[in-house]
């Protein structure tokens, strides 16, 4: 059974869309899909999207946020990135590297949700 194609859209919980969607878009690069009112959710619909593609995050809101996504972000450069996001005041990780394993770290948005990168 294989009913599945693609991940579209995946929810990263958030307490300010506004300050979410300038992060995101401002911050990170990514460009904003969609931005709906939904008042069913207490906010707006807001989508953006990666440079590179692959599936879309929804800053979705929420009361609480804090969490550890799960998401993994590619980068060409993993060390240019971490350096840029502590350039931009972003808490990061220490940048992980060991032989045989693409360099890698850990970041926080501003609602403190854990996102990775890994080098591509």
């Amino acid at each position: 059974m294989n009913h599945f194609t693609s991940v579209h859209t995946v929810g990263v919980p958030v307490t300010d869309q506004d300050r979410a969607l300038e992060f995101y878009t401002k911050t990170l690069g990514f460009s904003l899909v969609s931005d709906t009112p939904l008042p069913q959710l207490g906010g707006r619909w807001i989508v953006v999207a990666a440079p590179g593609g692959g599936a879309n995050l929804a800053l979705t809101p929420a009361s609480e946020a804090g969490a550890d996504t799960g998401i993994r972000l590619g980068a060409a450069d993993a060390a240019a990135v971490h350096q840029y996001l502590n350039d931009e005041q972003v808490s990061t990780s220490e940048l992980l590297s060991w032989r045989g394993v693409p360099p890698m770290f850990t970041f926080q948005d501003p609602d403190a949700n854990t996102l990775y990168v890994a080098q591509d």
